[in-house]
């Protein structure tokens, strides 16, 4: 039963490690660290590892753990990657708790004290996330009033997550309790876009999942490096990332729930759904920006995923756009109106998982 409780005071000062992994991100490194010692409540254990990164990141990352005895650095001779990187940090650091804050990411302030109070006062939580706000460039203010925790089931929350397919949450809002990292052995290398969501699936079939609600965690920095910034032409490597994810925690660590198959049905499904959307997304401003490739592509993906989805409600919707386009007609519905349709779909969606820390289940576009 999903529990909403009122947030208890820390005790002590609990240790937590803080690994961040750096690649070409030496001018954001000094900031990232701040953000991090600048922290209260807490002793801290902050390891930088930097993947052999041309462009100076090193230097800087051996530059601030020579200023201070609470950070050390590791710069790689040879590029290994961002799994391993993320792995050797990981490795590297010791504590009651641990947070993966990469170097172009921020924490909030309190955001250490606040998470570690969750899990102080609840053993059986696991990982704890709060909300990631967005940013380019000016930091937007951030909420620091804590209203309360909620406590979810390992398998309530998951119930959830393979019901709207979707990812909740982002890496620098998240800590995990040490021991729960070391049973899940590190990030795994076979879903590189997806390792995070993975990560969060296999935490919750550990144990209960926390979140702090009414409250800023961390700084998510949008630019043109994300892996996730184009609007539409990676739609099919994230849904086929998270689908591999899907498959391989119900094939390994999720394999033993109850109503397991109806979890993996909902997974499918819901990522067959959004695969649709994105294809009907495509021919929102008409014949001329449309995509017909990628929408096909996309269709091809949603039936793989789920057959069901070759006769659901969407690719109804999406085969009568496609037959408009190629007799040379508009969408029926005006794109100045889909847009605005759309915006406040998604602002009511953010504003829901800024609350909540959960989406909603798929729901029609």
């Amino acid at each position: 039963m999903v529990m909403r409780v009122r947030p208890e005071p820390l005790r002590g000062r609990p240790k937590v490690a803080v690994a961040i992994p750096c690649y070409n991100y030496g001018h954001y490194l000094a900031d990232c660290v701040r953000s991090v010692l600048d922290q209260e409540g807490v002793d801290l254990d902050v390891i930088i590892v930097d993947d052999a990164s041309p462009d100076g990141s090193g230097a800087v990352a051996e530059q601030l753990a020579a200023t201070d005895p609470r950070v050390r650095a590791i710069a790689r001779d040879h590029n290994v990657g961002h799994i391993k990187t993320f792995n050797e940090g990981l490795d590297a650091v010791d504590g009651d708790f641990v947070v993966l804050l990469s170097a172009d990411d921020l924490l909030a302030p309190g955001s250490l004290a606040r998470s570690a109070a969750l899990l102080q006062a609840h053993p059986d939580v696991g990982m704890v996330h709060g909300f990631a706000l967005t940013f380019a460039d000016e930091l937007p203010p951030a909420r620091g009033n804590l209203r309360s925790w909620t406590i979810w089931p390992g398998q309530e929350w998951l119930a959830r997550i393979c019901g709207n397919g979707g990812n909740p949450v982002a890496t620098p809002e998240v800590m995990m309790r040490m021991s729960t990292m070391r049973d899940l052995v590190g990030y795994d290398p076979r879903v590189p876009h997806a390792c995070d969501f993975l990560m969060w699936l296999r935490a919750a079939a550990h144990g209960s999942i926390g979140r702090l609600n009414g409250v800023d965690q961390a700084y998510y920095r949008v630019h043109g490096a994300n892996m996730h910034t184009e609007q539409y032409g990676g739609a099919i490597t994230d849904i086929g990332q998270r689908h591999h994810a899907f498959e391989i925690f119900f094939e390994e660590d999720g394999k033993d729930l109850p109503d397991v198959d109806r979890l993996r049905g909902a997974a499918r499904w819901a990522l067959s759904q959004e695969a649709l959307g994105i294809a009907l997304d495509t021919y929102d401003h008409g014949p001329e920006a449309a995509s017909p490739q990628l929408a096909k592509e996309l269709a091809e993906l949603a039936v793989e995923l789920d057959p069901a989805a070759a006769d659901c409600r969407l690719m109804q919707a999406l085969r009568r756009t496609e037959r408009r386009v190629e007799a040379g007609k508009g969408p029926i519905v005006p794109p100045r109106v889909t847009a605005l349709r759309k915006k406040v779909r998604h602002h009511l969606e953010w504003r829901r998982r800024r609350w909540s820390g959960v989406e909603s289940t798929v729901k029609a576009r």
